[in-house]
């Protein structure tokens, strides 16, 4: 696969990034499930909230070297109180695990996005895992992450070219970049923007059945969301028209296209790809489409993109699934009433 043109000679000063996100406390009806429906992951973080951290050692020694599958396995992980210190626990046991590593480095990542570790603390633990393991693309997702948040930018193009040389097609690592591009100015056309460029390179450089086809269809989404966040656009996409213009309208036909022939259900992310699809039909003034969607979607909403209208995010996906599939919203939401929702799924309990 070719590469993509280098980015590096025309970055400059990012906006204040959105901040980090993930699961609420835990118990709070309102969370959001950071897992995806990862059954093995589910009961290996359940077990590592009990002490053992055993079967994180198997489960990631069976993930191997799917990388979409081992960075959603670890960044999750990573989110856990109690991660840290049985990883810690781990390394006494198998000092130079390159499993445990990776897993510490993207443990102290989450704390210093969350402010309770230092950054270069966490960056030299990434550094670690990488010398450990040079072909693995996590360590590497661990210091874009970083570099997302807290800069410096030339450490965000370092780190997401690392990476794509470890892994092309790397699912987050795309989304984190096209994110922090979509933050930066518009050129004279509004259609026109270097976010929406890098998405349709990679979806067009990827091979036919990858999910970087939505990549497009996010980079739209993301974009909306600074532009509505820096007070450019209303909140709601489609009182913005933003789905309106023809290169909106060619990569969300693009995308569901590409949903209805190649859709992987084994992919860990692919909750993700289709609460942006199901978002973006339901802001373009499609239901059929969305209907679809949130019939395949069941209870895995996700935080993102449902966050980007400015309220409540369970409140937004909730009603705009109640469209779509002609069912009276929730209570508490527009034009409820006393039905219930036949289809509705239990609360769903992402982070991105």
């Amino acid at each position: 696969m070719p590469p993509l043109p280098s980015l590096l000679g025309t970055c400059r000063a990012p906006a204040q990034p959105a901040q980090p996100s993930g699961d609420t406390a835990p118990g709070d009806p309102r969370a959001f499930e950071a897992a995806l429906g990862d059954a093995e992951l589910l009961a290996a973080r359940a077990a590592l909230a009990r002490g053992r951290w055993q079967p994180v050692r198997s489960l990631l020694a069976h993930t191997g070297d799917e990388w979409d599958r081992r960075g959603h396995r670890i960044t999750v992980l990573a989110q856990e109180p109690s991660t840290e210190a049985r990883v810690r626990a781990w390394l006494l046991a198998e000092p130079g695990s390159a499993d445990a590593t990776a897993l510490l480095a993207l443990t102290l990542v989450h704390r210093a996005l969350t402010g309770r570790e230092e950054p270069d603390r966490a960056r030299a633990a990434c550094h670690a895992a990488a010398t450990l393991a040079p072909a693995d693309p996590t360590p590497w997702l661990g210091l874009l992450l970083l570099a997302r948040a807290l800069g410096p930018e030339p450490d965000l193009w370092r780190a997401f070219a690392e990476l794509r040389l470890r892994h092309p097609e790397h699912h987050h690592g795309h989304h984190l970049i096209v994110a922090a591009l979509a933050e930066r100015p518009a050129a004279a056309r509004p259609e026109s923007h270097e976010a929406y460029d890098l998405a349709e390179r990679a979806a067009a450089q990827a091979p036919a059945d990858s999910p970087l086809a939505v990549l497009p269809v996010v980079a739209h989404t993301e974009r909306h969301r600074h532009l509505a966040a820096t007070g450019l656009a209303p909140a709601d996409p489609a009182a913005a028209g933003h789905w309106g213009g023809r290169r909106a309208r060619r990569a969300l036909r693009a995308a569901f296209d590409w949903w209805l022939e190649w859709e992987h259900d084994d992919h860990p992310r692919r909750h993700l790809d289709l609460n942006h699809l199901a978002f973006a039909m339901s802001a373009a003034g499609r239901p059929a489409e969305a209907a679809a969607l949130f019939h395949r979607i069941g209870p895995h909403a996700t935080r993102e993109p449902w966050s980007y209208l400015g309220g409540d995010p369970r409140t937004a996906f909730h009603a705009a699934r109640a469209r779509a599939l002609g069912l009276p919203s929730a209570p508490g939401l527009p034009n409820s009433d006393v039905r219930p929702d036949p289809l509705a799924p239990p609360a769903p309990t992402v982070f991105e």
